[in-house]
């Protein structure tokens, strides 16, 4: 490992890479400790246990994915949160829409006009969701604003402020990808939830664990982990052949492909859209002052945790539609004179496609319905709140298998040894 990371800063390009990589972090946490401006800090702490202790978990939930950027009601509170609710949307809508579907398979341009539509949505969504966020928290806790500003114009600012923050957040991580290492939005997402783990770690230190406790919840974390990067890794092939063709004196085909369908094709957009629905009764409950309601969607109560669960195994099989589509696969294979072996062309191949498809997402949605009620299965064990830790680990370690992935393909492009060996054949 210690090898590898040498081996990596001796290639220039790959060690000019990681260094702006991790000065453009340096920025984003340095931005993740300015203010908005007009707010009352110390007010705005104690609003912040507030409505992070009786939101339903609304608030703490959101600011692991902003690194602690909303405690601080930093010009980054918003992250990059409207980008990807933004990419999401225009996702699911292309699946619908032949416009856009059409648009995603123009090629580079194509995929050009799709990313500017993004980033359009992108300022909508930010400015829409830095007004909510600013309005409400504003006509709940007057106190946060400072300075005897009116209450408008604070909201304004609020809203200016955030917007700006998280466009100023794309364009870092457009530089990332451009000239660093790894996809840019996701390492920003990753720096932010990395960034919460010491006071995960305070917690537990606070929390007075027994050895059994410290036993439990390391396990519980090297299994995790161990299980994350297996199921990211793994994928069911389904093996193509390609039937021979003589042109001329020349010879095609006969060659063996395969098509890989991956167990977590969703990644974390799963746990994301589930989330974000099961906790709007929480948020309606805390805005409406009805106490049964807020008591039946808090988090540890066993409704709240069986309709999570079933909302993320739902959102997992209705995302592996979205993103995979068995007659289209189908379809191109047949095109190019491919086969299944032992399956007819055609219909017989698009249902063994979809049957295979079925069983591989049940797999990845048991996986996922897993790692999104851990939280609570720890907690109830160790008495200790780590809010999200499955999901975050599950983003984290994703990530970091994407920029380990890049770094060893430019280490083994100059005949560097790289993080993995491989075993000898």
């Amino acid at each position: 490992m210690w090898k590898a990371l040498r081996n990596a800063f001796k290639i220039p390009e790959l060690r000019d890479r990681i260094v702006f990589t991790i000065l453009i972090l340096i920025v984003f946490r340095l931005g993740v400790y300015i203010p908005v401006p007009g707010i009352n800090i110390q007010a705005w702490a104690e609003a912040f246990k507030r409505f992070a202790g009786t939101a339903g978990g609304i608030i703490s939930f959101y600011d692991v994915f902003t690194g602690g950027a909303l405690e601080n009601f930093s010009i980054f509170a918003m992250s990059v949160t409207p980008y990807i609710n933004a990419s999401i949307v225009l996702q699911l809508l292309s699946s619908v829409i032949t416009k856009l579907r059409d648009m995603l398979r123009e090629g580079e341009e194509g995929r050009k006009k799709f990313a500017k539509y993004t980033r359009n949505l992108t300022i909508a969504l930010g400015a829409f969701q830095s007004f909510v966020v600013s309005f409400s928290l504003v006509r709940q806790s007057p106190d946060i604003v400072a300075y005897g500003l009116n209450p408008m114009v604070f909201v304004l600012i609020s809203t200016i402020s955030m917007l700006a923050g998280t466009m100023f957040l794309l364009w870092l991580g457009d530089r990332i990808t451009e000239k660093g290492i790894g996809n840019g939005i996701s390492v920003l997402i990753f720096a932010g939830i990395v960034a919460r783990y010491p006071s995960y770690f305070g917690r537990v230190l606070l929390g007075n664990l027994n050895l059994f406790g410290w036993i439990f919840l390391i396990a519980i974390a090297v299994i995790t982990v161990a299980g994350i990067i297996y199921v990211q890794q793994a994928e069911r092939r389904i093996t193509i052949q390609y039937a021979t063709r003589v042109v001329g004196r020349r010879i095609y085909g006969g060659a063996s492909t395969y098509i890989p369908i991956k167990v977590n094709q969703g990644g974390v957009i799963p746990i994301i859209f589930a989330s974000a629905i099961v906790m709007i009764p929480a948020a309606i409950a805390e805005m409406t002052g009805v106490q049964w309601l807020r008591t039946i969607f808090s988090a540890g109560n066993a409704l709240y945790i069986i309709l999570y669960g079933l909302l993320v195994f739902f959102f997992t099989y209705f995302y592996s539609v979205v993103v995979f589509d068995p007659h289209e696969v189908s379809e191109n294979v047949r095109k190019y004179g491919g086969f299944i072996p032992g399956i007819r062309p055609g219909k017989p191949t698009e249902e063994y496609i979809q049957r295979v498809l079925n069983r591989v997402t049940f797999l990845g949605a048991v996986f996922l319905v897993v790692i999104a009620l851990l939280p609570h299965f720890v907690e109830a064990v160790t008495r200790v709140n780590i809010v999200i830790g499955g999901t975050s680990t599950l983003i984290a370690v994703g990530v970091a298998l994407d920029v380990v992935q890049q770094m060893e393909a430019h280490m083994i492009m100059r005949h560097y040894e790289g993080f993995v060996k491989k075993g000898l054949k």
